[in-house]
């Protein structure tokens, strides 16, 4: 017959545990203040926050993780206890696409931590404008969907922004129709953000294919006005349904099950190498045969991998076109730095967009 721990002795551990955890989480918060009080002595003036440091401690915790709680999940931990003891040095104002309860919003908490003040903002030039001004020092900005590709305005503002990328973080990304009713029946219009009805186009052709598709700055915007109106719904996560009160009519309305945002983190600083890097860039080659070719090869010299390339009007001409670029490693490794020196005397214009640590969670 086996024998059991008596759960009065489990639950006495599990207090001993809980308070050793307190006085470890308190030891380290001290410590970062003051990490914060030499730097201010040192003269450093900017925003604390390391994204190549944190992205190692991360990848530092999930090694060293046994389990049995996963890798993820001690990740998720120590993401947030970074986020409050960084609140404690400096805290992070950290602009997104609002209102609130986007998905944008979702990434910036799931990158920086609950800690940080996210500031919303009506579209993503207004982002970038936050950033660049200095009334916020990072933005999240969304770049890809896994379903719907390229999130272009992005790209086209990086032309013109002197603003870094230094991180990125994914979402999992479901969408839900919510609305004041609890059915179909009636239904006339369809609020969401124009990525969102294209992420849903299916569904909608099926279950609303004579209902209007309105496109909005954003799907919590959707909700908000799917709140004023019983005939509208809109397409948005479930926490803009709590904000407006809103009843999830259907869930998980996506086309693709895996439907995926990736959002980039912008700000002034510039991100060390961590070992596991991509690098974004912009170039220009001109109108010219073999422009392509010219722009790869230096890559395939130097054995690096190209994780995406996306071309856009140069806006400079007619059939003028730009390149944005994301390759493997970090522009202070030796075979990238070699790589885009070469790459500089072969095209028109290259601009470095930033090297940054690849997602972690």
């Amino acid at each position: 017959m086996s024998s059991f721990i008596p759960l009065s002795e489990l639950r006495d551990k599990i207090d001993s545990i809980d308070q050793q955890i307190l006085q470890l989480m308190n030891q380290r918060a001290s410590c970062a203040m003051e990490v914060a009080k030499t730097k201010i002595a040192q003269g450093e003036q900017g925003t604390f926050y390391r994204p190549d440091r944190e992205s190692l401690v991360l990848r530092r915790i999930k090694d060293l993780n046994q389990g049995p709680l996963s890798g993820d999940t001690a990740a998720h931990f120590f993401r947030e206890l970074m986020s409050a003891c960084l609140a404690l040095e400096k805290p992070l104002d950290v602009a997104y696409l609002g209102p609130e309860g986007t998905f944008t919003q979702q990434a910036a908490v799931k990158h920086f931590g609950s800690s940080v003040k996210t500031v919303p903002s009506a579209t993503i030039n207004e982002i970038f404008s936050t950033v660049e001004n200095g009334n916020c020092q990072f933005g999240v900005v969304p770049v890809e969907n896994s379903t719907e590709g390229i999130i272009s305005h992005t790209l086209d503002r990086f032309l013109t922004s002197p603003l870094k990328i230094c991180g990125e973080v994914e979402i999992r990304v479901h969408q839900n129709l919510m609305g004041l009713g609890d059915s179909l029946d009636g239904v006339m219009e369809v609020f969401s953000h124009q990525q969102s009805l294209a992420q849903c186009r299916q569904w909608l052709d099926k279950h609303l294919p004579v209902a209007k598709r309105t496109a909005v700055n954003s799907n919590t915007e959707a909700a908000r006005l799917a709140s004023a109106n019983s005939r509208t719904v809109a397409i948005a996560g479930i926490v803009a349904a709590e904000i407006y009160q809103l009843n999830v009519i259907e869930k998980n309305i996506e086309d693709t099950s895996d439907n995926t945002t990736r959002f980039i983190i912008v700000g002034q600083q510039i991100s060390a190498s961590t070992g596991n890097d991509k690098t974004s860039l912009v170039v220009s080659t001109g109108n010219q045969p073999g422009a392509l070719h010219r722009i790869l090869e230096p890559f395939a010299r130097f054995n690096i991998g190209m994780l995406h390339i996306e071309s856009r009007p140069s806006r400079q001409g007619l059939w003028d076109y730009v390149f944005f670029i994301d390759i493997e490693g970090h522009s202070e490794d030796e075979d990238v730095s070699k790589a885009l020196a070469i790459l500089q005397d072969n095209v028109n214009m290259l601009k470095l967009l930033g090297s940054y640590p690849k997602a972690v969670l």
